[in-house]
């Protein structure tokens, strides 16, 4: 029995060891986790690779033909012991030949297609990690409000315990008391729901991962604060012009929908076959022949590709501005709320996080002393709480706005 108490509880230790050793990750290793493990990335890459096998299927040669054939054949020949007497063997081969480039024309529009798959695969790498970047955020914004709330309530009981000993004293009524104790469920209730939003901000970055780790051994790290510089406008415009992948697959689509239109001119070419053959005829023991068949193009069954091709070049290009709009448009969305949620931060960081705090501390040191009345405490108590909270959100809105930043330009311009 002590031997298996003794292995009993160093399996325990250990398990409290490799909790402990758990380090939490950073938003570069939470990033490249995701960009291994994601499955919607996995599949999208495997769909990538699959336009690549299709350039080998485009740009193959056409095989060429072989035909045997034994003519005449008389099973009822008058010599019944030279049944393939009067027999015509002929052998031929043929082979079309492709005018008008099709086939590197086919290789191009094949080659494109994989250009605009991989683009693909970008803008939706690049939408996955806004949301990637939105839970890692939550995961932040959630363990400071915990924080927050576990200082509060600490500080709080620590009031409590002064003001027991205060009544016990008669410097305060049984009935204040009982409000002040009462008020103290506010505050377990802070710290409950903060506990219940950073589990629910670590499963959601869990499933991105694609992860199964324990919620107890997950943890995340990073600055959750804001910066008060802010690039001009104009340098994220430029910068999202060249780096957004949706817009590069618009344009890699107006290039592919002019080559498809050059095929499909050239396949509206007669493209010849040219065929060789080799036989025997009685009395000629052996003879040879070549021919060449052209297709007669009295009809152009190709004019309906040809004028779809065409407006297809028109329709990309009508989509490329598009983009371009649909870029400004998010670009300008973003900086307006990181311009908003700044200028808001501002008085926050430089006056109203102190000023909380200080009327707070003088009006429990007044109320402790009987300067000051049970509500005046309680409003300051509310009054620091709530701009403590205001300011964890704003941050947090920032932080978003930045990811929202991140999304539009199509690259990381704010860390």
């Amino acid at each position: 029995m002590p031997r298996l108490f003794g292995r009993a509880l160093a399996g325990f230790l250990l398990a409290v060891s490799a909790v402990s050793a758990q380090t939490a990750l950073t938003w570069e290793q939470v990033r490249e986790r995701f960009r291994a493990n994601n499955p919607n990335l996995t599949a999208g890459r495997a769909g990538v690779e699959q336009s690549k096998a299709q350039e080998i299927t485009a740009y193959l040669r056409p095989n060429p033909e072989a035909t045997a054939t034994l003519d005449q054949l008389d099973p009822f020949s008058i010599n019944p012991y030279r049944p393939l007497g009067n027999t015509l063997p002929l052998i031929s081969g043929s082979y079309l030949h492709e005018r008008e480039h099709k086939r590197e024309l086919r290789r191009d529009s094949a080659q494109n297609a994989t250009v605009i798959a991989a683009s693909t695969l970008e803008d939706q790498e690049r939408t996955l990690l806004f949301s990637l970047r939105s839970a890692f955020v939550g995961i932040l914004h959630a363990k400071e409000i915990l924080r927050v709330a576990r200082d509060n309530l600490a500080y709080y009981d620590r009031v409590l315990e002064v003001n027991r000993t205060r009544e016990q004293a008669g410097d305060i009524s049984e009935v204040d008391l009982g409000r002040l104790e009462l008020q103290r469920v506010q505050y377990e209730s802070d710290v409950q729901t903060a506990e219940v939003s950073l589990r629910t901000a670590k499963i959601q970055l869990l499933g991105l991962l694609n992860d199964r780790t324990p919620i107890e051994q997950f943890d995340v790290s990073g600055k959750f604060d804001f910066s008060e510089q802010i690039t001009p406008l104009e340098e994220f415009r430029i910068a999202a012009l060249d780096a957004r992948p949706d817009l590069k697959a618009a344009l890699q689509a107006v290039v592919k929908s002019k080559t498809d239109h050059q095929l499909a001119i050239a396949n509206g070419s007669a493209d010849p076959t040219f065929a060789v053959d080799f036989g025997r005829n009685p009395p000629i023991p052996v003879y040879f022949g070549a021919s060449v068949t052209i297709p007669l193009r009295i009809f152009d069954r190709n004019q309906g590709e040809k004028l779809r091709t065409q407006l297809d070049i028109s329709r990309n290009q009508a989509l490329v501005e598009a983009g371009r709009a649909q870029v400004f448009s998010d670009v300008d969305s973003a900086y307006a709320a990181i311009a908003g949620n700044i200028a808001l931060l501002r008085p926050y960081k430089d006056k109203y996080l102190q000023q909380a705090a200080k009327v707070r501390d003088t009006i429990a040191f007044a109320y402790q002393n009987g300067g000051a009345s049970l509500l005046d405490f309680l409003s300051a108590q509310n009054d620091y709480r709530n701009i403590q909270l205001s300011y964890l959100n704003l941050v947090g809105s920032y932080m978003t706005a930045a990811g929202q930043m991140n999304l539009a330009v199509g690259k990381e311009v704010i860390p």
